[in-house]
């Protein structure tokens, strides 16, 4: 017998059903796009051809939206989405809300999430969050992790204003590069990505290059990275080297063509987060540290190092408890992580 759902709380509605509601398109003023950029149809974060230099798994990871973010203001009494999603990908470690679902901010402050069905894959997904009294505020909304979008529109109270939101502290973004956790595995929404969590806390803005098991430090990716405007570079893809040995022939060669093409930017250099040390930990730690101690040595004034196994030391005795599997944060891990690297970052730009 089907299980039959009770709770009338956790009832997903699958249509918006609002008087007076508006529509618009966020490819028009005065909505201001973050971390991804549409091109035809659908949104990118890297361009088709550099996902096609790199590896088969980037071209298909290359249009699922993991950073993406649109920002305005409006003093409407609700926010409502309607998104065409494509690319979904699912996993049994993460919440439909993070995949494929999208989350809302108010003034900096959570205020939601645009929750899909449970059994919602590509095609329209819409959803209304009550904001409460009419009043003018600032609203971030962050794209599905591990889904694409195509079309986007954003619905509010057809008499209500809709302003520019004010631009982040800095022009340029900080750019990150890595597995499955810079890709956002396994938050349980997109605004909980560690990358997020430090955009809030910083007023910056962000680009996010994680990749889900397709980040290897390839020449092309590499030198895309390098052609980048930004205001700090961030890399960690330990997790989706396969061996030390691996490490030590594209770690220090991805450092140095984006330092080629930016002398003076901060780069911080980060190992995995381990909670459950592997047999290989010290080789791969020692490979990546090289990277550093190499640009130390050179007479580099930029370049920074944090071990990962130093981002849950402080709660030593609680175990896995920072992570889904061993491997993935859990929310509790990807604050942890925000915590120390905001922290640093927060001294550089």
């Amino acid at each position: 017998m089907p299980a039959v759902q009770v709770d009338k709380n956790l009832i997903v509605k699958t249509t918006i059903e609002k008087e007076g509601i508006k529509f618009y398109n966020i490819d028009e003023e005065p909505f201001k796009i973050y971390g991804v950029w549409k091109e035809g149809d659908r949104y990118y974060r890297v361009p088709s051809d550099v996902a096609e230099a790199t590896s088969k798994n980037l071209v298909q990871k290359s249009t699922q939206t993991a950073g993406g973010r649109v920002r305005f203001k409006t003093d409407s009494p609700y926010v409502a989405v309607k998104v065409n999603l494509h690319n979904v990908e699912q996993n049994s470690m993460m919440t439909v809300c993070s995949t494929m679902g999208l989350d809302i901010y108010a003034d900096g402050v959570f205020a939601g999430g645009f929750f899909p069905p449970f059994d919602q894959n590509e095609g329209n997904m819409e959803s209304l969050k009550a904001l409460g009294e009419s009043k003018m505020r600032e609203i971030t909304i962050h794209f599905p992790l591990y889904s694409g979008v195509k079309d986007f529109y954003i619905g509010i109270d057809e008499n209500a204003r809709l302003e520019a939101a004010e631009p982040y502290r800095l022009d340029k973004p900080v750019v990150y590069y890595g597995s499955s956790i810079t890709n956002g595995g396994c938050c349980t929404r997109p605004g909980m990505a560690y990358e997020a969590q430090i955009s809030r806390q910083l007023n910056v803005d962000h680009i996010n290059l994680g990749f889900g098991g397709s980040c290897k430090g390839e020449l092309p990716m590499a030198e895309y990275i390098a052609s980048l405007s930004m205001s700090a570079f961030v890399y960690d893809y330990d997790y989706n080297a396969r061996n030390a040995e691996y490490l030590l022939e594209t770690h220090k060669r991805l450092f140095d063509t984006v330092r080629a093409k930016h002398p003076t930017l901060p780069i911080i250099i980060i190992t995995r987060p381990d909670v459950n040390p592997s047999d290989d930990r010290s080789s791969r730690l020692n490979a990546i540290k090289a990277t550093y101690d190499a640009a130390i040595a050179a007479g580099d004034k930029n370049v920074y190092f944090i071990d990962g196994s130093s981002f849950f030391a402080d709660f030593e005795g609680l175990g896995n408890e920072f992570t889904v599997d061993g491997v993935h944060p859990t929310d509790l891990g990807f604050y942890l992580m925000a915590r120390d690297i905001g922290r640093l970052l927060s001294t550089l730009i």
